[in-house]
């Protein structure tokens, strides 16, 4: 070997050492605990496990379900002659924001007929909620500290997205252990004590991780503090239609605040209610106080997106849009969301039935027919929960919340007897 090349692999050697060194110092993150969950029941042998964390439907065979609606709408995508791959605008596809925009707003929305509605496909739910916080990060004028209000407890990735734009997560009063229910007199003393134009995020329906909701005269009352208060409601919409089988029903909160005017944005994500989990498909909604001011802020979002991701996926919201403004299509697409929404009723009046008047397990367990929507929190403590995925192999997070799309007709004795069992502290 020349002795040029030699000094030429001898200075790279020493800046690869030096590249090295300089990553010593970056820690382990944890890892995600759900996603844990999730490795630890797939490896498991055990022939009755039972995973009650998964945050995606399931039949009652315990199979994914690709919804028929889907499918046509796919098929009918790959025969389009006109089909291309070409990048879409910075917003994304026109068809479906206008689309979404209506679906969760409704088709009487003064906003949207005042041109006052600011939309972006965004990658699904959790873009929506990224880019969403970064705008508020960038644009809001807050009064005091750099903040954001979320419900106690909330999806656990609410406070990472805040935390990585520089807005500092405070937990409002939301949920009361010892009701299983809504903490409302706490949900309010929140709202009043905190500085005026605050903003809160408000889980439009279907609350994550409790599965517990306002009531409708609650959700005016909530209105009436945000109104004097002049709050901003940053709402997050996961589950509509999936929540009650009703499109409307679940987007009742987000166009009662619309139509009382009160500041907003809106996250919205297809992953469950069409079951595009993999295809990454969501939009962010701000409402603006007139045309004018929508433009400046479509402006900005699009500056943002640009620099976050530049175009969102085409695939998952070319499926929506085709749903969402074909007549047939749509209906249909309602029909399947009822097939889903009302197997998870179903299974909390099953699980509810087996534990009052089969195993009259101790306890009040009508909050599992309160609650709403794919979760539903048990009231088992940390030692509980953890019996029952160590003892029963019902794999469940330890805040006690269960995945009640994991609950089917073959397992729902087992995972009864199981509660039943940690309740009474037998496991």
């Amino acid at each position: 070997m020349t002795s040029r090349l030699q000094q030429i692999f001898n200075h790279f050697g020493r800046h690869s050492e030096m590249s090295a060194e300089t990553w010593q110092s970056v820690p382990l993150a944890p890892p995600d605990s759900i996603f844990k969950l999730t490795a630890a029941y797939k490896s498991d042998t055990f022939p009755q496990k039972v995973n009650l964390g998964v945050g995606a439907y399931r039949d009652d065979s315990n199979k994914p379900w690709v919804l028929p609606v889907v499918k046509k709408a796919t098929n009918i995508l790959l025969n389009d002659p006109a089909l291309d791959h070409e990048y879409l605008p910075i917003t994304g596809l026109p068809e479906f924001n206008s689309a979404a925009a209506k679906l969760i707003l409704g088709k009487d929305s003064v906003a949207l007929r005042e041109q006052r509605v600011a939309s972006s496909q965004t990658i699904s739910g959790t873009g929506a909620n990224h880019l969403g916080a970064l705008f508020l990060s960038r644009f809001y004028t807050f009064n005091g500290p750099k903040q954001i209000y979320l419900s106690n407890p909330t999806w656990a990735n609410h406070h990472a997205i805040f935390k990585n734009v520089g807005i500092e997560p405070v937990d409002y009063a939301y949920f009361d252990p010892k009701t299983v229910g809504l903490d409302f007199d706490g949900f309010i003393s929140a709202l009043k004590s905190a500085p005026e134009r605050s903003p809160f995020l408000l889980h439009a329906c279907a609350h994550n991780p409790t599965g517990v909701d306002p009531t409708e005269e609650q959700w005016e009352k909530i209105a009436d503090v945000f109104l004097q208060k002049k709050h901003f409601a940053f709402f997050d919409c996961a589950y509509q239609g999936f929540a009650s089988g009703d499109l409307d029903r679940d987007a009742w909160a987000v166009r009662y605040f619309e139509g009382r005017n009160v500041p907003m944005l809106v996250c919205q994500s297809f992953a469950k209610n069409a079951g595009l989990y993999g295809e990454r498909v969501g939009a962010l909604h701000f409402i603006g106080v007139d045309k004018a001011a929508t433009e400046r802020i479509k402006s900005q979002v699009s500056v943002l997106q640009r620099s976050e991701i530049s175009n969102p996926p085409s695939h998952g919201a070319r499926i929506m849009a085709l749903i969402m403004n074909d007549e047939a299509l749509f209906e249909q697409w309602k029909e399947d969301i009822r097939t889903m929404a009302h197997r998870i009723i179903d299974m909390r009046k099953k699980l509810h039935h087996v534990l009052t008047q089969e195993l009259h397990t101790p306890g009040n367990w009508d909050h599992i027919l309160r609650q709403i929507g794919m979760f539903s929190f048990t009231g088992l403590n940390a030692a509980q929960s953890a019996a029952m995925v160590e003892k029963a192999h019902i794999y469940m997070t330890g805040n006690g919340r269960i995945s009640m799309t994991g609950i089917n007709s073959k397992n729902l004795h087992y995972v009864a007897e199981s509660l039943d069992k940690a309740v009474k502290g037998e496991l």
